[in-house]
Formats: structure tokens, sequence, C-alpha cells
């Protein structure tokens, strides 16, 4: 039987704190979830809206617990809420905030080169990803809002490494779009990295130091990223006073 522990938190949130300390929440492919309507959704179909962070699950009773839960859109407040109360992603244990990301010398699919060395002075924003990796996918719609939420600055750069082909992503983007600069037939640089978890989203300050780095999907993830541009964009801002 499958749990899953990413939902507990969500659950939590939206119980009474008097009942969450009597009994922990349970929740398994057996249960049911049903929307405010009464219908049945499959289990397929409701984790995949779970994921999205944009719904959450509450007991159809507290009085009366039983498996059953109704599962409704979150407001936008709601989600901000949420994202506060998440706690920051495990770190991936193919980096060490701090250190150096290291170097490597690419071409993307539209051919342009790209050379990690000449972006010194930008904040880096790199996902490692590949088309047949389901938390990848899942994870596209967020990083895209980040491209989008910075488009207008030149400062911050996103660089998406795929390990596939060329004439494989240019078909999977046809209907997926994902925002980032893709690097095509990136698996060499994945392996040059250490890298065997996907995807993995890492964020390097303008000194080429890795100032945020996680593996796996989760929800808190892009927030994560957004808080430590949005940081390291302050401190450059900032003037350094002399000693």
């Amino acid at each position: 039987m499958k749990f899953l522990p990413f939902l507990f938190l969500i659950v939590a949130l939206n119980c009474q704190a008097q009942v969450l300390q009597q009994k922990s929440v349970k929740i398994t492919e057996k249960s049911v979830v049903k929307d405010i309507n009464g219908t049945v959704y499959p289990y397929n179909i409701w984790t995949q809206l779970m994921q999205t962070g944009n719904f959450s699950l509450k007991p159809t009773s507290l009085v009366n617990p039983k498996d059953e839960y109704i599962i409704y859109e979150l407001t936008q407040k709601e989600k901000e809420d949420m994202f506060v109360r998440l706690p920051k992603p495990k770190e991936s244990p193919y980096f060490v905030t701090g250190q150096p990301f290291g170097k490597f010398k690419a071409t993307d699919i539209d051919r342009n080169k790209l050379n990690l060395q000449d972006m010194k002075g930008k904040v880096l924003v790199i996902n490692f990803w590949f088309i047949n990796c389901p938390p990848c996918r899942t994870e596209i719609p967020e990083l895209n809002k980040l491209v989008e939420k910075y488009k207008d600055r030149n400062d911050v750069v996103f660089i998406a490494i795929a390990l596939d082909d060329k004439y494989d992503l240019r078909e999977f983007l046809k209907t997926n779009p994902f925002n980032y600069t893709i690097v095509d037939e990136g698996g060499w640089i994945a392996s040059q990295m250490g890298i065997k978890g996907f995807p993995t989203n890492v964020v390097v300050d303008q000194e080429g130091i890795v100032q945020f780095h996680a593996d796996g999907y989760s929800m808190s993830i892009p927030r994560w990223i957004d808080k430590t541009i949005t940081s390291l964009i302050e401190k450059a801002r900032t003037p350094t006073t002399p000693h």
C-alpha cells in the first residue's frame, strides 16, 4: 500500500489543531477523494492535482473521521499561507552550499553557445531533467512562472540541461513549453556534476557559488528558488561596508 507523506502536511494545514493532536491523518491510494459535488476522483487524477500545489484535501467529517476527503482548489492567500509553512527542501547530495558550482561549455537547442565562465555577475538558475521523468514534467509550469517573473532582468539566467536529444526535445516542447534555455544531450554535464537524481535544481550566485540546491520534486522548490534569486539580487544592490 502506498502512503503519501507529502499530503500529510497539506491536510494538516487545513484541519483543526485539536483533532490533529489526537490522531495523525494517513492518506493512501485506497482513500476516497471526491469534490464538493460528490464526484469521486481516481487515485491518479487527484494525486496529480495535489502535486500542482493548487489543491488541498479536508476530511469529510472531523467529528466522525473516515478515510474520505474532499478535494478543493486553494485561493491565492491559502496557497501563500501553505507555502510559508512548508520547510526548506532537503539539500541534494550533489552540491555543497557555499562551494563553487563548476564550469562547463555547451550549446543550446538553438545553437547558441553557453559558457558559464562568461556569466559571472549573473544569477544562474539551473535545472537537470529529462522528458520521461514525471516529477520533472510536473514542476515545469511553476518554473515557467519564475522565468516570466524575471524576464525583464538580464542578470538572471535560466538554463535547463536535458538528457534527451534535440529532436525529442523539440517534439516535447511543441505541447509542453519549458521557457528555460534548453541544452540537449546534457547527460555528460550531469555525469560531470555527479548528478543521479532528477529533477535537480540549483541556484548559483554572481560569483559562481552554489546558494541553493535540491533534487526530486517538492512543491516548495520553486518558492525557494524564487527566494534565493530575490535574496541574491538584493545582496548585489546593497553596497558592502569597508572594514
